[in-house]
């Protein structure tokens, strides 16, 4: 039987919690070479070797069939694959890691409460301005799905490779889509979330390759980590 791939975040606070987790499962994360290698095996299970990625490394390599199965974040499982694709599975939502992504503007927009506020002042944004309301955001893919189901089109995406919600401030982009635990670095900022403007409830996910799945070490980490979760 060939070995089984399990990608796990490889530090802060997912890391420690995916360990925590599989240590309540009655398995232990046994790092090869030294405490900083990027591979190891799962102790408690034959033929499982863990990858120790980042969490958007993890959801690429499940796409790109690198690995079989994986603990990443759901917000950016769904960046990174489509929802029509069929190759990659949620399996459990582990809980721990919750967040949510949204869409803020400047609280000084007193009269935008909604995305369809939004989509009214694209239009006049447009004429006064001669160009488009920007977006700052990573999350390309999930803003414009969530966009598109809103019927917003009058923006166009920036690239947010820092803090996204310095944006506005900093005269980069209007508006940001990103991810916020508290919302109080949101309020720092000076801005507020739509009452609509959540694109998802996020936490710490388990997924899977689906021709991955009929392996019975696949079916038996699903079956225990969704009995303690």
């Amino acid at each position: 039987m060939s070995t089984l791939t399990l990608a796990i975040p490889s530090k802060g606070r997912l890391m420690d919690a995916t360990a925590e987790l599989l240590a309540k499962a009655g398995f232990t994360i046994d790092r090869l070479g030294a405490d900083r290698g990027y591979r190891g095996v799962l102790r408690g299970m034959e033929g499982v070797e863990i990858a120790l990625l980042s969490a958007s490394e993890i959801a690429q390599n499940l796409r790109d069939g690198k690995v079989d199965l994986g603990v990443t974040g759901q917000d950016l499982l769904h960046e990174k694959i489509p929802p029509d694709d069929r190759a990659v599975q949620l399996l459990v939502r582990l809980g721990f890691g919750p967040a949510d992504v949204v869409v803020a503007v400047p609280e000084c927009w007193l009269d935008v409460a909604t995305m369809a506020d939004l989509d009214e002042i694209a239009e006049s944004f447009y004429e006064r301005h001669g160009r488009r309301l920007r977006v700052a955001t990573k999350y390309h893919n999930l803003t414009r799905r969530f966009f598109a189901e809103k019927g917003v089109t009058g923006y166009r995406i920036v690239e947010s490779l820092g803090a996204t919600e310095g944006a506005p401030a900093a005269g980069i982009a209007e508006i940001i889509v990103d991810i916020t635990t508290t919302g109080s670095t949101l309020a720092a900022n000076a801005l507020k979330i739509l009452d609509d403007g959540v694109i998802l409830r996020s936490c710490a996910v388990l997924a899977g390759r689906s021709d991955s799945l009929d392996d019975p070490r696949a079916r038996r980490l699903i079956e225990v980590l969704s009995a303690i979760t």
